[in-house]
Order: structure tokens, then C-alpha cells, then sequence
């Protein structure tokens, strides 16, 4: 993703992504505060087309429930009670786009609203143990995705560049690598009240609602390598 130059470099990433998870689906799907959207993944170009077509973002539950959203959410949390959602989605499922489904909600810097997903057919059992899986990778994915295509937008001004204390860069660099609070704040002879401070600080440098995000926004602007 950090080597893409274009968004077909992005494409590329997106499959290769898809076939690691061992999925159907993974896409991104960006939409302007206008209203113009576009976006990359492994939907055939059949239902992207009708998706267009259709002018569905006007009816997918899934756009619909995560723009009220920061929190990835699974789709059967989602209302798919209403006659226009259930028909989209028994033509979603013609169109092979999975009976399963977990959507990371994002926000741009200039009232972007983005969705990062992930989609496949199988069972709710084999769903729920993926997602607790991976739950926390695909985060991290979302994000830079987005950042690579916010990098990508024609016209785009760049962001102001931000940073963070040597301390946070260590908070974040390990809750990155999967330490838990009690171990950051052990390996830095820290306090975790102490440690929770450097993470809020971050959180509210960075623009995140969580931890997970804080750590995801670090990682995609270069802030901390992992």
C-alpha cells in the first residue's frame, strides 16, 4: 500500500489481501461529502454496475448503518427489516457478495465518509471466530487503505503534519505490536493511569475515537514502525 503511485496499485493490494484471508470480498468504497464515490476491491464488475446503476448507496443497510457509526460493525447488527433493504440484499446475494459481512466505518479529513469490508459465505459460527480473529487486522487495514487513497485524491491538500511525544510514539509503538496496557506500561516502568494519559493524548492529536484507531492513524502516517 505504501508503494502504491495509483489506485490500480491499490486493486492489486486488495486481492492479494482477499486471497491471504481466504474470503470472497474485501473493498474499499469511498464517498465525498457530494456524494461521488469510488473505491477498489473484488465485487465483480457486474454488481458494481448495478450497484451504480441502482443508485443502492441510497439503500444498503450497510452504508446506511455504518455512516451513523465509528465502531466496525458485523451486518447482522445491521436493519435489513425494510422491504428495499431485504431486496438488495437478496440481489446482493445473487451477485455473490456473501451472506456474512464486517464493515469498518471511516471519516476523512474533509467530510469523506469511507467503508472498508470484508464479505464471505459461510456459516455464522465460522463468521464469528474469523472476525475475532482478524477483528483487529482489518482495522489496522482500513486505515491504511484510506490513507493511501486520501493520498491518491486528485486535488487533495496535503494534512498538516502531526506528532507525537517520544512516549507516545513507545505507548503506541507496543499496543501496535499486541502488548496489553499492563505490559506497555511494565515495559516503560510507567503506571497504566500514567500510560492512559500518553494513549488519550495520542488519541486526541491523531483525530481517533479509540485506541485500535489511535494505533491504526499512528501506523499509516508513519508515526510509529512496527
Amino acid at each position: 500500500m505504501e508503494r502504491a503511485s495509483e489506485f490500480d496499485g491499490l486493486q492489486g493490494v486488495s486481492e492479494k489481501l482477499r486471497d491471504h484471508f481466504q474470503i470472497d470480498h474485501l473493498v474499499y468504497h469511498w464517498v465525498s461529502s457530494s456524494g461521488e464515490q469510488y473505491g477498489f476491491g473484488t465485487y465483480s464488475v457486474d454488481w458494481q454496475q448495478r450497484y451504480i446503476e441502482k443508485d443502492y448507496l441510497r439503500v444498503d443497510p450497510v452504508i446506511q448503518g455504518c455512516f451513523q457509526r465509528f465502531n466496525p460493525v458485523d451486518w447482522k447488527r445491521l436493519d435489513w427489516t425494510g422491504k428495499a433493504a431485504r431486496s438488495f440484499q437478496a440481489e446482493a446475494l445473487e451477485y455473490g457478495v456473501g451472506n456474512q459481512g464486517y464493515s469498518v466505518p471511516i471519516r476523512g479529513p474533509n467530510g469523506q465518509f469511507a467503508l472498508f469490508t470484508v464479505s464471505h459465505h459461510c456459516d455464522d459460527e465460522t463468521w464469528a471466530a474469523f472476525t475475532e480473529k482478524n477483528r483487529r487486522d482489518l482495522i489496522l487495514i482500513a486505515h491504511f487503505f484510506n490513507h493511501a487513497a486520501l493520498q491518491l485524491e486528485p486535488g487533495r491538500a496535503p494534512e498538516p503534519a502531526q506528532t507525537l511525544s517520544p512516549r507516545e510514539v513507545d505507548a503506541m509503538t507496543f499496543l501496535a505490536k499486541g502488548y496489553s496496557r499492563a505490559q506497555v506500561a511494565d515495559t516503560l516502568s510507567i503506571s497504566e493511569h500514567t500510560l492512559r494519559v500518553y494513549i488519550e493524548s495520542a488519541r486526541f492529536k491523531l483525530g481517533a475515537v479509540n485506541t485500535t484507531q489511535t494505533v491504526a492513524r499512528a501506523l499509516s502516517r508513519g508515526l510509529i514502525v512496527v
